[in-house]
């Protein structure tokens, strides 16, 4: 892993490079989330922003996919007005979180607002020194930028799913006190449902937040083709050529550059070089021109819909791939196919993408290889 980071005059972002090994076998119903990309789903908790980024031959294997009515990379989120007591009600938190899994992310200003989150039964808080003081709870004080010795954010976290967060137990009972009389204030929330049989029960209002009003929305994909796009030769065998700091960074340019749909990767591009000197990473191989496309999903998501979705298109895109039996277990064998239009045909096939978290501190990028070979960005402010 590479720690890439700017001199300490600029602000303190940190791009952190790996190339990883996916696991031999994956169990979809139990990822590991120890391993890259997971773990780098799982470190980000909330995005608000994907981007799938593919030859247009392997999005004509998934595109179908991606569109059903019960596709995994078709999700739904709700806006809802409530207040801290509200999530604390017997009925809300048993339903949601002590037999449910939801996530939760409230409005507010990062370092000035007091913001709160739900994720895996836990409940985060972000208070401000006047609300830290009044609340009477016991959190821990962070860096907020300001000050060297005088704190003004403090980060007080409860599980909501242990033993002893219940009403009629007196350390809930200190937080049921807080939500009621200092940190009372409706907010505006955002709201997902792990339930397979969520998205329906919302729809006809069968969900028990009805009663909340929500605002149901809808994350679907947005697909954008790009003809003629000039592609640097990537090829499995030279993967460690990007292991410099350069060439790494510059293979994320490019597929940012895609992200956004920048004239400047087209291959009919002939932009005056005083307006702008980018030129497509060559990566020891030359570049090529390819179709590509991109897809990008804009919400309210979290790690699972990343993972659910990564599996799906590895799984339907690479499907040159075919498994063969060998008495009672099943082995993975690679057909001998021309990718792309690499030298040699070296290239292999791929599919990248990309994630933004809420803030615009966090992001990650990967770029995944037919077969197990996997590159990660990770971006952290």
């Amino acid at each position: 892993m590479l720690d890439i980071h700017r001199p300490s005059s600029a602000p303190d972002t940190k791009i952190f490079f790996s190339h990883s090994l996916l696991p031999s076998y994956i169990d979809p119903s139990n990822v590991s989330t120890k391993k890259k990309p997971f773990s780098a789903f799982s470190a980000q908790k909330y995005s608000h922003t994907l981007s799938l980024i593919l030859p247009s031959e392997i999005y004509s294997l998934i595109s179908h996919e991606l569109h059903r009515a019960d596709s995994p990379a078709l999700t739904q989120y709700a806006h809802v007005h409530m207040s801290l007591s509200d999530i604390l009600e017997a009925d809300f938190l048993t339903t949601y979180i002590k037999s449910g899994n939801i996530m939760m992310l409230s409005e507010g200003r990062p370092l000035l607002d007091d913001r709160f989150e739900l994720y895996n039964g836990v409940l985060r808080m972000e208070l401000t020194r006047p609300s830290y003081e009044r609340c009477g709870l016991q959190g821990v004080p962070v860096e907020d930028g300001g000050r060297k010795h005088q704190k003004q954010l403090w980060v007080v976290e409860y599980d909501l799913r242990g033993a002893s967060m219940r009403h009629g137990k007196k350390g809930f009972g200190r937080l049921e006190w807080a939500a009621r009389n200092v940190l009372d204030k409706s907010l505006t929330w955002l709201f997902w449902n792990a339930s397979p049989t969520s998205r329906e029960a919302l729809g006809e209002g069968r969900e028990l937040i009805q009663k909340h009003a929500p605002r149901v929305c809808d994350v679907r994909p947005e697909e954008r083709r790009l003809g003629g796009v000039r592609v640097p030769r990537v090829s499995v065998k030279g993967l460690e050529d990007v292991y410099d700091e350069d060439e790494a960074m510059g293979l994320l340019e490019w597929i940012h550059m895609l992200q956004l749909g920048s004239p400047r990767v087209e291959a009919e591009d002939d932009i005056n070089p005083h307006l702008s000197r980018y030129e497509v990473p060559d990566l020891g191989r030359g570049v090529g021109e390819r179709s590509m496309v991109t897809v990008r999903w804009r919400g309210f998501m979290g790690p699972a819909f990343m993972r659910d979705l990564f599996l799906l298109v590895r799984r339907e895109g690479f499907k040159r791939r075919e498994k063969k039996v060998n008495g009672t277990q099943d082995t993975d064998v690679d057909v001998d196919m021309e990718g792309g239009d690499g030298v040699d045909g070296e290239e292999d096939d791929w599919f990248a993408m990309s994630a933004q978290a809420f803030g615009g501190k966090n992001a990650w990028t990967l770029m995944q290889f037919e077969g197990r070979e996997t590159l990660v960005w990770e971006m952290q402010s």
